[in-house]
């Protein structure tokens, strides 16, 4: 059995500059984080901002706690999360559906074109209250609105992803006698997948933003809930409490699709 060629000393090189280029970003993103939160902190202790208009990291701690006292704070957490994860998993998964229907159909497509262009650019906050006489003041009408804000996006992205596979590759199929399934499972689907990669990760932040808007309008509980609430009541140390809770639930569910992103390319 051949023995491996040993590591050039240049590459050595080269992948441990590229480890400590990576630390050294980890770690200026870090003391970025750190030098905001004191930063805040110290201009709001020495009044140079109004900490009851825009807190301070030791209220928003305060809140943290006391919601996890009262035993809110999870449940809040988990009712947003459920929504956006919902919404998320089926806009992705009925865009990439309808999409692969659209690329099937060309006839099909050419027909709705102008109707999915009309429906993108109109702003979905103002079909919240037709969802909500429709489907009734609940969670449904939240993960419906979750779910239409990602679902347009999807059809689009992957649609255009779809169109853009090389025809060489289509036409070399079709001397071969493939059917259209064929094409599609063996051509069109794999060279989409950065592209369907691409729409996931804009969806993360769509179906945030379709739950969020979905729990302003109609919502017993969860972190929209919690900025309408804090809002009403002057409790701005709730409001920013939500909104620290909700950049962070995003960015992990951001790394998840980036994982997710990683593993499928690894296997490929």
């Amino acid at each position: 059995m051949p023995n491996k060629s040993p590591i050039s000393q240049e590459h050595l090189a080269y992948l441990r500059s590229k480890k400590v280029y990576k630390k050294r970003v980890i770690a200026a993103q870090i003391l970025l984080l750190v030098g905001f939160i004191a930063f805040w902190e110290l201009a709001a202790v020495l009044r140079w901002i109004d900490p009851f208009i825009t807190s301070q990291p030791t209220g928003i701690v305060r809140t943290l706690i006391a919601l996890h006292r009262e035993g809110s704070l999870y449940r809040h957490i988990g009712v947003t999360v459920l929504e956006t994860v919902a919404g998320f998993t089926l806009g992705t998964l009925m865009g990439t559906v309808i999409a692969i229907v659209l690329w099937w159909s060309d006839f099909l497509a050419e027909v709705l074109d102008p109707y999915l262009v009309v429906l993108n650019s109109l702003p979905k906050v103002a079909l919240g209250p037709i969802l909500i006489v429709w489907l009734g003041q609940g969670m449904r009408a939240i993960v419906a609105m979750a779910l239409f804000v990602s679902l347009i996006v999807t059809i689009l992205s992957v649609y255009t992803g779809f169109a853009q596979v090389d025809e060489n590759k289509i036409k070399l199929l079709k001397s071969f006698g493939a059917t259209k399934w064929q094409i599609l499972q063996k051509v069109i689907l794999p060279a989409s997948v950065p592209t369907i990669i691409a729409a996931l990760k804009i969806n993360v932040g769509l179906s945030w933003v379709g739950a969020i808007v979905g729990e302003f309008l109609v919502s017993r509980a969860g972190l929209g809930y919690l900025i309408v609430y804090g809002g009403q009541v002057f409790r701005l140390d709730l409001v920013m409490t939500s909104v620290i809770i909700l950049c962070i639930a995003a960015a992990l569910m951001y790394q998840l699709v980036v994982i997710f992103e990683k593993k499928v390319l690894k296997w490929q």
